[in-house]
C-alpha cells in the first residue's frame, strides 16, 4: 500500500528568535527522529553547501531520509546538486529554478533538459511552486505542466495564497487552477499563508479559516496521488515553518509562536488525513458478502 512520509525542514529548525530552543545539529537530528519523522530536507538557500555535507553523517547515523531544496539559476548550478544528492542518497531534490523564462515554450525547454540530466545522474527531481522561480505565476505554471506531461510538483500553495492574494471562499476559476496544481502533485510542502502572510500561527483563531482551507486542499491533492500510486509509492510531506523574516514576530522582535510545536501539530494533521484515506479505501474494497461474513462473525 502506498506510504505517507513526513519529513521535517532543517531550516526550520532553527530557532530563530524565541520559537524553541537553540540545540546543536545533533541534538536537531535527535529531536526529529524521535517525534516519528521520516527524515530532513536541507535548504541550500538557507546553508551553504559546505555547511550541508557536515550533516552527512548525521543522516546515516539517526537513519533519517534527506530531501534537497535547491534553487539553482543555471544547468552549471544543477550538476553540484546532483552530485550532492546521490552522496546523501537523496530522495529527491526539490528544484526552485530562479529564473523565469519569458515564454512556455522556453520553460519547457529548460525543465526537460533539467529533467534529462537528473536521469542520467539517477536522481530524482520535481520543481516546487515558489515565488520568484519558474513556477512563480499560478497560471503560467498550469501551462508549463501542459506543455511538459512528466514534469513532478512538489507543491507549496502558500507562494500562490501570497501572490494572487486569495481570499476565503476562493473563486471558482482560481480553485479551478490550483486543482489543476493539486493533480499533479507528488509531493506537498506544509505551510498555511493568507493572502498578506506567507506563514500564519496554526493556533491563533483569526487564522483557522486558513488552516481549514490549506487542510481541505491537502486532502484533495492526497486523493488525486493515491488514485495514481503504486502500492510501493511515497508520499513525502514535508513541514516547513521558516524562521523569521517568514514566521512573523511581535515588537521585541521575538517570535509569536513555537516552530517545533506548530510542526508536529501539522504532522499529526496530515497523519490523521491519510489515515482517513486509507480507512475509506479499505472499506470500499470490502464486499456485501465480507460485510456479512464480519458482521455475522461479530
Amino acid at each position: 500500500m502506498p506510504r505517507l512520509d513526513i519529513y521535517q525542514s532543517l531550516w526550520a529548525m532553527d530557532a530563530g528568535r524565541g520559537s524553541h530552543p537553540q540545540a546543536t545539529d545533533e541534538q536537531v537530528f535527535e529531536m526529529v527522529r524521535d517525534a516519528g519523522f521520516a527524515g530532513m530536507a536541507i535548504n541550500l538557500a538557507a546553508a551553504d553547501t559546505e555547511t550541508a555535507y557536515k550533516t552527512l553523517p548525521l543522516f546515516r547515523q539517526y537513519e533519517l531520509g534527506c530531501v534537497i531544496n535547491a534553487f539553482p539559476t543555471s544547468m552549471e548550478d544543477m550538476l553540484p546538486v546532483l552530485q550532492m544528492a546521490s552522496e546523501f542518497n537523496a530522495v529527491v531534490v526539490n528544484v526552485i529554478a530562479q529564473v523565469i523564462p519569458s515564454s512556455v515554450d522556453e520553460a519547457s525547454l529548460m525543465i526537460q533538459d533539467w529533467m534529462e540530466e537528473a536521469e542520467k545522474e539517477n536522481v530524482n527531481i520535481e520543481f516546487e511552486t515558489h515565488r520568484n522561480s519558474v513556477t512563480n505565476d499560478l497560471n503560467y505554471t498550469t501551462q508549463i505542466l501542459e506543455a511538459v506531461p512528466e514534469m513532478r510538483l512538489s507543491v507549496d500553495l502558500s507562494h500562490y495564497v501570497v501572490d494572487r492574494e486569495f481570499s476565503i471562499p476562493i473563486r471558482a476559476d482560481e480553485q479551478a487552477l490550483v486543482d489543476k496544481i493539486l493533480r499533479r502533485a507528488d509531493a506537498f510542502q506544509g505551510r498555511v499563508a493568507s493572502a498578506q502572510q506567507i506563514q500564519l500561527q496554526l493556533e491563533f483563531p483569526q487564522h483557522q479559516k486558513w488552516v481549514v482551507q490549506f487542510l481541505d486542499w491537502w486532502e484533495a491533492g492526497f486523493r488525486y496521488w493515491r488514485k495514481r500510486a503504486s502500492p510501493e509509492d511515497h508520499l513525502i510531506f514535508q513541514t516547513e515553518l521558516a524562521p523569521p523574516d517568514y514566521a512573523m514576530t511581535g515588537p521585541d522582535g521575538m517570535e509569536m509562536s513555537n516552530r517545533w510545536e506548530e510542526s508536529l501539530t501539522m504532522k499529526g494533521w496530515v497523519e490523521d488525513i491519510w489515515a482517513r484515506l486509507e480507512k475509506e479505501e479499505i472499506e470500499q474494497t470490502v464486499t456485501p458478502n465480507d460485510r456479512h461474513t464480519s458482521e455475522t462473525a461479530s
